[in-house]
């Protein structure tokens, strides 16, 4: 780590050419006698990533910034942050530290973490970070994590992030093929914590979790933007009454829009079908994701338009968890009605239909459209239908 990529002279470089290439500072060369181009390049990677991302380290600047896989890998501020309103108490072990975010945000919420890393150089970095950005109540170690919490007499909290071993199983994905194995330590975790809190990727499929899980409390469904990013599962010890899943989307204004329900709800559920009818709604992913279809339509009081279409209609508009739609028009899906669609100005969306959106797009000559949208769907008839609408909201 040189630390002379924080003198004044380097930040203002950075900041100049920010939105320069990294290769083209890299071929350039260094201006600098103590700082190489290859350290600037990365430097500016750094800066130009977590400008979105964490905002907090961008505005900082005496940041040092890691290899960029260390970037990509590491939550974001806003996922950080809404971990940590799940926690509480005095003593947090954060199992794989990383670049150190989530601990930053867990320290102000618990009296001590104690971050762990094993990558003795992104670790010094992650240290030099938190002290730079005031934490002072975190502990940052370059050991293994899991060695760390079996030292320790009790916690309250010990938060893990596991990676996978092996990206060539590709979709597959078990909690038994990532580091640290958490169904593995699990119950040594509970010898000296009365919660765990672990973050996986959405790839994970919520049925498939839980059975390598003991004592899952909640399942938090976290979104950003309206795409998933996290999933977490909070571990009480000798819990055993139902989980609640919690799926949540937070907008680019801030604003969190959050479903909660058990989950059973989907088993005691029964979905009402029908035509579309005035208002369309699209759910959001986070609800997607969790696979609460037919509850949608009782709980919302809405009609699905298939079994498969995941689409919802209703006369009156109703306060929904997703994206929501006057309807223009619907008609069946052929070649004279789409002849009125070509070269239009529209958003198009494919649901549970035989074209996908590309396909849409080259075929009908569709240009990117502002609040007009196309749903190419099925009904409850299986007929493939063509939705004009006008985006609420």
């Amino acid at each position: 780590m040189n630390k002379k990529l924080v003198h004044t002279q380097i930040q203002d470089f950075l900041k100049e050419n920010e939105h320069q290439s990294a290769s083209n500072i890299a071929l350039k060369g260094s201006p600098f006698i103590d700082v190489s181009a290859q350290e600037l390049a990365a430097q500016l990677v750094g800066k130009q990533k977590a400008k979105q991302k964490l905002p907090t380290w961008y505005n900082c600047d005496t940041i040092i910034y890691p290899p960029v896989l260390n970037l990509e890998q590491t939550s974001s501020e806003k996922t950080a942050y809404y971990k940590s309103q799940l926690v509480s108490g005095t003593t947090l072990v954060d199992v794989t530290g990383g670049f150190g975010i989530d601990s930053y945000y867990f320290s102000k919420k618990i009296s001590t973490v104690i971050h762990c890393e094993l990558n003795e150089p992104l670790q010094k970095i992650a240290a030099y970070n938190l002290d730079q950005l005031g934490a002072k109540n975190i502990k940052s170690i370059n050991a293994d994590g899991v060695e760390t919490l079996r030292n320790q007499s009790t916690l309250d909290w010990v938060y893990i992030d596991p990676s996978r071993r092996n990206e060539a199983k590709g979709k597959v994905f078990f909690l038994e093929d990532c580091l640290p194995n958490v169904p593995q330590i699990q119950e040594e975790c509970f010898k000296v914590a009365s919660h765990i809190l672990v973050k996986t990727a959405p790839i994970l499929d919520i049925a498939v979790g839980l059975k390598s899980l003991k004592f899952v409390k909640k399942i938090h469904i976290v979104a950003i933007d309206n795409e998933v990013k996290e999933l977490l599962w909070v571990m009480e010890k000798d819990f055993v009454d139902e989980p609640e899943v919690i799926a949540c989307n937070i907008l680019k204004n801030g604003i969190k829009v959050s479903v909660n329900f058990p989950l059973s709800a989907e088993k005691k559920a029964v979905a009402s079908y029908n035509e579309v009818k005035t208002y369309l709604y699209e759910p959001y992913t986070a609800i997607m994701k969790s696979g609460v279809f037919n509850w949608i339509s009782e709980y919302y009081k809405v009609f699905k338009l298939h079994t498969n279409s995941h689409l919802y209609t209703s006369d009156i508009k109703v306060d929904f968890p997703g994206r929501s739609f006057k309807v223009i028009s619907v008609s069946n899906y052929n070649k004279k009605i789409m002849k009125s669609f070509v070269g239009e100005k529209v958003n198009v969306v494919s649901r549970n239909f035989k074209e996908t959106v590309a396909q849409l797009r080259k075929k009908y000559k569709l240009k990117e459209g502002t609040e007009r949208y196309l749903f190419f769907t099925t009904d409850l008839n299986k007929k493939q239908i063509v939705i004009d609408c006008l985006k609420q909201g």
